[in-house]
């Protein structure tokens, strides 16, 4: 596993290089979040999804959150009625996923939608802007409490993993705020940090 600086500007380009090399070779790549470690991996790639199943010990049907860096990056990955994209844009980023249908069959998703989310780490979303959106879901096993620093995740899951970018600590807490916004009206399915205007409602 190759362990990589990442807390400025300056180490994109090494992290740049070297994430580019691990997805081109199916692997598995921890990098931080808003509030944990998260395993990233090209959603359209199968292999290197089947290894973050394998590694978490995920059921299968469970899907895997995508991260962007960009709203046009979404676009690619889901259909979405101008008006909540509209909203998006003036909240995002932020601790906010949000399940729409998907324009293609990814192997991150079992059926015909994706969670999404525009993430409020820019250094993240500086990586994501150049290498595409990417899977994030939580680092750890299934079953466990999700891992807040860098340290934590090589020891635990460092084996498994071609790239760690080390974030340094980050702050733990509720996973974000998750709506369904596939029907007439959203559907909350996880309070989270993020509060839901009254008018979403």
């Amino acid at each position: 596993m190759l362990r990589l600086p990442f807390q400025s500007p300056s180490d994109l380009p090494a992290s740049l290089s070297a994430a580019r090399a691990v997805l081109a070779e199916h692997g598995i790549i921890a990098l931080p979040t808003e509030s944990s470690y998260g395993l990233a991996v090209d959603p359209r790639d199968r292999v290197a999804v089947k290894r973050v199943f394998e590694l978490k010990g995920r059921e299968k049907g469970k899907d895997l959150l995508v991260i962007a860096g960009s709203l046009a990056q979404i676009d690619g990955l889901v259909h979405w009625p101008a008006f909540w994209r509209s909203r998006l844009e003036a909240v995002w980023p932020a601790p906010l996923t949000v399940i729409l249908p998907t324009r293609e069959e990814l192997a991150a998703s079992s059926g015909a939608a994706l969670a999404v989310r525009l993430p409020a780490h820019a250094l993240v979303r500086g990586l994501l802007l150049r290498v595409g959106p990417l899977t994030a879901t939580s680092a750890n096993r299934s079953g466990t409490a999700p891992l807040t620093t860098a340290q934590a995740v090589a020891e635990e899951l460092g084996e498994d993993l071609a790239l760690l970018l080390d974030g340094g600590p980050v702050p733990g807490g509720a996973p974000s705020t998750l709506l369904d916004l596939r029907g007439a009206r959203p559907r909350l399915l996880r309070p989270g940090p993020w509060q839901i205007p009254a008018d979403w409602m």
